[in-house]
């Protein structure tokens, strides 16, 4: 190794100024042995440069070469492996990690030895020595002048030992003080030894007088110890007697720890008797109110309703742990379980006798309200209850079951109360939209006896009676008055073998009014007790609703709620929700069907009705679900409205059904026929109610079926007509259709007026052409066979030199019609049309004044043709334009 360290100096080093200090054959971990030499050098020029150089033989193997150079500087870390066992594995970490296997442990040792020296002599930043042996690095490097730079490279010492700043001013004082030092070296060499045996003489010298002093200096070292030992002896008297001191000192401790551990248990028991006395003692005034509070007057109710949320508080107190095991808690908590079953009990059985007294009021105000159309208003009764809402909400929280024994109790009641009162207000109604005058009758027998009261208030307390309540007897009300004046009408609007054509204005606005204060009274009714419902119970009514619908909420009979609400358990808000929704339907069950007996008696009275009701019913349900979308009442609504729709929808159907199977008689003219007219007419009171309706879209479906069904049944109807032509069928009907729509500006019906109009217009055309047809029939033929002379490619001047058709033929022609023929011709052609055309649609005028315009028209082409093709003859006909003016006029007035 030595030779190769040589060999490396003098061929790579040396030429770059740079001293070999450390070298160790390597390999890279994990490659074939291709072998190289990492090299520690330092360069000859200051500032001092160390690098780490990676030398290996070139690929001929007969020299060395430089490969890769690293500045020390540049070095992070310095990986051994392992500081115990001998590996010759070591990594470098410059800019990256390189991994290294040294052919010896030696080698490596002796690389990292000489690496960590360099480290602490030239730079500033130290390098991490990871996982090498403390041996081989020194805790610090002494900045002395025999110095080693590597250590255990002896020749590196000899070759090279650098002098620090003292030593240099020295010798270069010691060389200016001789003159002979730079030009004769080895005198000067000479003159130094001399110089350094002389110092070395004066040295022993020195040491040898220096005896003395030594002894004197032991002498007072072995009295020091002697003083030494002295003190000792002291101190460990000293100590003896602070240990007492200390056992004594230990006591008091221990003793002034358990007074402080006995106070600290102290004040946490103070503090824990406190808080019990503090949460879980109830005043002696609400014990008394609690067990004998008024519960009729608002100050006692108000003193009840503090006392149990007082009570509430001391049972719902947080316990810590370990509170329940004391005998004084357990005994106060009974105490207050059994305050509160004593109170519950009183309140449930108070509300109870609340129910039936109210119940009482309420019946004997029934008899007021039995001739008039309004429902008994609930109010006061609402007021009196919602005292105790808040004793309610206790109860809730304390007692699930008695609240929920409340509630069916209430339900049962109030179930039974409204349906004799919905039943009476139906029946008023409906005597009112019959207009049966016998009301006082049918309601003497109203009231019920007190007996019948007392029965009903005993069964409340049970809460498991059924209402069996008798059907009122206005459900089979005959409506036979109304059938028979209308029997005799064949309208196409007839729903129950009745008709509307002899019903007046008056009668259906009074229907109007009757339903729209039916529906006005229902609905207050409904939301005032749902109002009521949730602030007397605590329900909430305003809260994000449940997915459950009310045909999907479970039947609620004899008293029972739905399955969650049976669970005794306090309820979700959509559950509470679902309550209202529930108890408002068990409650108010007899309304949906009143309002569809209703419905069906105001149809079978008047199918027009169904178009009232469908406004009314709409407009009501739009309200009420702008409210609550899910109420009972808006559920309610929806559902009556479907069959106000179904009997609208079949009202529609009924017409075009009955237009399908219309006939007409074949002995008198036609006319405008009836489903005409009463489109007219449906046309016209459907305009009045829907105006800015809701379910405007409906009436607009309506009238698009209706019209297509009008247009084909008048076709159908002309075609089949035998006395009347079907030119004026079609013409008089669609002019009566359009004259419809044009007044009542259907904006639905726009594309169909345009319709109606053409329809007209054609018909009007084609009744006047066939009608007039050729009024001078020969002077006709005359000139057809002159056009088609002209149309052959003769001349139409030449046209009179044909034998057939010369002056003389022409003139014998025109004279076969004077004007009294002509005006005898257009007179029995009026009262052919008069008898044609029907007097209620007026149209004689328009169809002669466009008889007469035909017949100018066939005048003028007759004098055209006579004008080109007999020039200059001078022939003209024996009457004039004005002459047939004339005749027209005088023919319309006379008649």
């Amino acid at each position: 190794m030595t030779a190769i360290k040589h060999a490396l100096q003098r061929d790579i080093f040396t030429p770059n100024d740079e001293r070999l200090l450390s070298i160790v054959n390597v390999c890279k971990a994990g490659k074939k042995k291709r072998n190289c030499f990492l090299c520690a050098t330092v360069t000859t020029e200051r500032p001092v440069q160390v690098n780490v150089v990676k030398v290996k033989k070139s690929d001929k193997g007969d020299f060395y070469k430089r490969q890769t150079a690293w500045a020390l500087r540049d070095l992070a870390v310095v990986d051994a492996k392992d500081a115990v066992k001998e590996n010759p594995e070591f990594d470098l970490h410059f800019d990256k990690v390189y991994k290294w296997v040294a052919s010896s442990t030696v080698e490596k040792n002796t690389f990292i030895s000489c690496i960590w020296k360099l480290n602490q002599r030239y730079l500033r930043k130290k390098i991490d020595f990871i996982n090498v042996s403390s041996q081989l690095l020194e805790e610090s490097v002494p900045s002395g002048e025999n110095q080693s730079v590597a250590g255990g490279d002896e020749e590196a010492v000899d070759e090279y030992q650098e002098l620090n700043a003292r030593e240099e001013q020295d010798i270069e004082i010691m060389m200016e003080g001789c003159e002979c030092a730079i030009s004769n070296a080895e005198a000067f060499a000479e003159k130094l030894s001399r110089e350094l045996q002389v110092l070395d003489g004066a040295n022993i010298q020195s040491i040898m007088a220096s005896e003395k002093q030594v002894n004197i200096l032991m002498k007072l070292l072995d009295e020091a110890l002697k003083e030494v030992d002295q003190i000792e002896i002291k101190l460990s008297s000293y100590e003896e007697m602070l240990q007492s001191v200390k056992e004594q000192m230990d006591q008091i401790s221990e003793s002034n720890h358990l007074i402080h551990l006995s106070y600290t248990n102290n004040v946490k028991l103070l503090s824990e008797i406190e808080y019990l006395v503090n949460h879980m003692d109830l005043a002696k005034g609400h014990i008394k109110a609690l067990q004998e509070g008024d519960l009729t007057s608002s100050r006692g109710i108000e003193a009840c309703t503090n006392a149990a949320d007082a009570l509430l508080q001391c049972m719902n107190v947080a316990l810590r742990p370990g509170h329940d095991m004391l005998h004084a808690v357990k005994q106060q908590q009974q105490r207050f379980s059994d305050l509160r079953e004593q109170f519950a009990r009183r309140l449930t059985n108070h509300l109870n006798s609340v129910f039936v007294q109210q119940g009482h009021d309420q019946s004997s105000t029934l008899a007021q309200h039995s001739v008039e159309l309004t429902l008994p208003n609930h109010h006061p009764f609402h007021r009196d209850l919602l005292r105790y809402a808040k004793l309610m909400e206790w109860l809730k929280n304390t007692d699930y079951g008695k609240y929920e024994g409340l509630t069916k109790n209430y339900m049962d009641y109030l179930s039974r109360l409204y349906e004799r009162e919905i039943k009476d207000f139906f029946e008023v109604a409906k005597i009112k939209m019959t207009g049966t005058t016998k009301e006082g009758k049918k309601f003497a027998t109203l009231p019920r006896k007190e007996s019948a009261v007392k029965q009903e208030t005993e069964s409340l307390h049970g809460s498991s009676g059924k209402l069996t309540g008798s059907t009122s007897s206005l459900n089979k009300l005959s409506v036979q008055s109304s059938g028979n004046r209308r029997s005799q009408s064949s309208s196409l609007l007839d729903m129950g073998n009745m008709s509307a054509s002899d019903l007046d204005v008056a009668d259906r606005t009074k229907f109007d009014k009757i339903f729209e204060q039916v529906l006005s009274e229902l609905e207050p009714l409904c939301l005032a007790e749902q109002d009521f419902i949730s602030k007397f119970f605590k329900l909430q009514q305003h809260q994000s609703v449940s997915g459950t619908s009310t045909n999907e909420t479970e039947e609620m009979d004899g008293g029972n709620l739905s399955r969650s609400y049976m669970s005794g358990v306090p309820q979700t808000v959509s559950s509470e929700k679902d309550m209202i929704r529930q108890m408002m339907t068990k409650i108010f069950r007899c309304i949906e069907p009143e309002l569809n007996n209703l419905i069906a008696l105001g149809d079978k009275i008047d199918s027009f009705n169904s178009l009232y009701m469908l406004v009314k019913m709409s407009h009501h349900v739009w309200t009420a679900q702008n409210v609550d979308p899910a109420s009972f009442l808006s559920t309610t609504l929806g559902n009556v409205l479907v069959t106000v729709k179904r009997n609208f929808d079949k009202c529609i159907s009924n017409q075009m059904k009955q237009m399908d199977e219309v006939k007409i008689s074949k002995k008198s003219k036609v006319g405008i026929l009836p489903f005409v007219a009463e489109f007219e007419e449906f046309a016209a009171l459907a305009e009045s109610i829907f105006k800015n309706a809701e379910r405007r879209g409906d009436l607009d479906k309506a009238y698009i079926k209706l019209i297509r069904a009008v247009f084909i049944s008048v076709e159908k109807v002309a075609n089949e007509s035998q006395k009347t032509p079907r030119d004026v069928v079609m013409m008089e009907n669609f002019h009566h259709i359009f004259a419809t729509l044009s007044r009542l500006k259907i904006s639905c019906l726009e594309a169909e007026k345009k319709e109606a109009k053409l329809k007209y217009t054609e018909h009007l055309q084609s009744y006047v052409v066939y009608s007039l047809g050729q009024p001078l029939e020969k002077l006709n033929h005359f000139f057809e066979g002159v056009e088609a002379r002209v149309a052959q490619g003769i001349r139409e001047e030449e046209v009179s030199y044909q034998l057939a058709f010369n002056k003389q033929e022409l003139r014998k022609v025109i004279k076969e019609y004077p004007g009294k023929e002509v005006k005898k011709g257009l007179d029995n052609l009026y009262k052919k049309v008069d008898k044609h055309l029907c007097e209620e649609e007026n149209l004689l005028q328009v169809v002669w004044h466009s008889m007469q315009d035909e017949f100018i028209r066939q005048y003028k082409h007759f004098e055209g043709l006579i004008a080109r093709c007999y020039p200059g003859s001078g022939i003209t006909m024996e009457f004039t334009i004005q002459d047939i003016l004339d005749y027209c006029s005088s023919i319309a007035q006379s008649h």
